[in-house]
């Protein structure tokens, strides 16, 4: 059974005004999912709505068969789904350990030690630097603790809006390699990327949004060859 289950969902910022135009797809666990596509493609768009950021005008989002329709965005944290975006993703003037004792405050009490201790487990650059403001961590040390923030409640499914954006090649592998690491341990990933090819790279399955549509689908790897997806970036349609 899918973790996920998106049917044809059409969403936007401004009523009348859809950005994401019927789109359906699914999301098992243990399973990346890339969604590429040029700018304005409607991927970040499609993205928040699955977290509850960006209004639902018509369609469903399902969680484990459960409708998530009409629930905010920190309820369905509470329910499983947990967005990391793009920017503004720790608390910069907060230590490393504080940032993430705020993010388990959702949960039970005593499983708060332990999320934080799994989470250092983890992330082994984050436990040495665990005294630090993250607003003194490097890019790839920063985009680690906005992650290691989603992934301490615990979600079923883990939505990340562009991780690799401004980091070095080095660091936008680490990212990868990381979430790798995340998906084998069960965690179902929709992962929003401009790095196409190494957003591939690590991709079970890969989406092209064009005008806020699936124009093209396909098993990872196999799409950093496929002529269609250097067309979609370019504009033409396939």
């Amino acid at each position: 059974m899918s973790v996920l289950t998106v049917e044809t969902v059409v969403a936007g910022y401004e009523p009348g005004l859809p950005i994401v135009r019927g789109v359906s797809f699914t999301l098992s666990a243990g399973e990346i999912l890339v969604l590429l596509g040029p700018n304005g493609a409607g991927k970040s768009t499609l993205a928040k709505a699955v977290a509850g950021l960006v209004t639902i005008s018509s369609g469903t989002v399902r969680l484990r068969g459960v409708s998530l329709a009409g629930m905010a965005a920190h309820d369905r944290i509470r329910h499983g789904v947990a967005f990391v975006p793009q920017t503004g993703n720790v608390f910069a003037g907060l230590t490393v350990a504080d940032n993430l004792a705020i993010a388990v405050n959702i949960l039970p009490r005593a499983e708060r030690a332990g999320r934080i201790a799994a989470m250092l487990a983890l992330f082994p650059d984050l436990a040495a630097a665990r005294r630090a403001r993250a607003g003194l961590l490097s890019g790839g040390q920063r985009q680690m603790l906005a992650i290691a923030r989603a992934l301490a409640v615990a979600p079923s499914v883990l939505t990340l809006d562009e991780p690799s954006a401004g980091l070095s090649p080095k660091l936008v592998g680490a990212v990868m390699q990381k979430l790798r690491e995340i998906r084998d341990s069960g965690v179902a990933i929709l992962l929003v990327e401009q790095n196409a090819r190494a957003a591939l790279a690590v991709a079970d399955r890969a989406m092209i949004l064009a005008e806020g549509r699936i124009a093209h689908e396909g098993h990872g790897a196999s799409m950093l060859d496929d002529p269609a997806v250097a067309g979609l970036y370019l504009g033409r349609r396939v």
